[in-house]
């Protein structure tokens, strides 16, 4: 079983630097696939209430027998659910269907700056945190712009911003931002569904060290630092995607990599999303 490292959160607390999505993943597919990334050695497992899955990804958390504190367990908010109350009602259901007694890492999903209600939403998350029943606060698809009005009046800065990134979306204002302000970058779609694997950059690369192009791009993930969460439902996919702690990307396989950037979106944009 793979052994992963963790990266240490801006309130003490350590995440898995990959984990395992589950976008896009039915509830009665999601259970066997979150058992198999379990097996493999994965355990952090990202859900959100919007994908419908929360449920198959409790009834495999439930008969894994794996220790609750080894695991790392995340879901989000969504966006109908926005505004203080609803936030803590929205909780309480995803907590429910994953049969937990506290989430590791809550996020609010989107911004949605047409409803203005994020900061409403973080100050319920802070209380949630202060009960004991999140963990990590933390935020998704946060633009710079956002991320600065939530912090202004904040008791808690948010530890994650989970983002789309990939070598063809490498936000490089955003993750300077983060870095400002000691946020963790995690990506989400971190292999663009696939858009990138054939560029000939990363399957020269590749080849070179006998590894897939989506391992390649993971490799490179996680040595920009980010915390990067693949998702598939093959298990041997599953296997392949955490077998990428035995090579190193160097200074100019890196660069040929960053040379990639051309602002491709797999989906929508967080400023007028909502």
């Amino acid at each position: 079983m793979t052994s992963v490292p963790t990266v240490t959160l801006n309130n003490g607390e350590k995440i898995p630097q990959l984990g395992f999505g589950v976008f896009q993943v039915p509830d009665e597919e999601t259970t066997a696939a979150v058992a198999s990334a379990l097996e493999a050695g994965y355990r952090s497992i990202d859900t959100a209430a919007i994908y419908g899955n929360e449920s198959g990804v409790g009834k495999a958390l439930s008969v894994a027998g794996v220790p609750r504190e080894d695991l790392f367990i995340t879901t989000k908010l969504w966006n109908a659910d926005q505004g203080y109350d609803a936030t803590l009602k929205a909780f309480d259901a995803s907590l429910a269907k994953l049969g937990l007694e506290y989430i590791d890492l809550y996020l609010i999903h989107w911004p949605t700056p047409a409803r203005d209600l994020y900061r409403d939403s973080w100050r319920a998350i802070e209380k949630l945190v202060a009960d004991g029943r999140v963990r990590t606060p933390g935020v998704s698809n946060f633009q710079p712009a956002h991320l600065r009005r939530l912090v202004d009046g904040a008791s808690l800065l948010p530890a994650v911003n989970q983002i789309e990134l990939h070598p063809g979306l490498q936000q490089t204002e955003l993750r300077a931002v983060h870095a400002e302000l000691g946020i963790v970058t995690e990506a989400w779609s971190p292999l663009a569904q696939g858009a990138v694997l054939g560029d000939d950059a990363i399957t020269t690369v590749a080849r070179r060290h006998d590894k897939s192009p989506a391992q390649v791009v993971l490799r490179w993930h996680l040595q920009l630092g980010n915390v990067v969460i693949p998702k598939s439902v093959t298990p041997a996919r599953i296997r392949e995607n955490l077998d990428v702690f035995d090579f190193t990307l160097s200074d100019d396989e890196m660069a040929a990599i960053a040379t990639l950037d051309r602002s491709l979106r797999t989906g929508p944009d967080p400023d007028t999303f909502n």
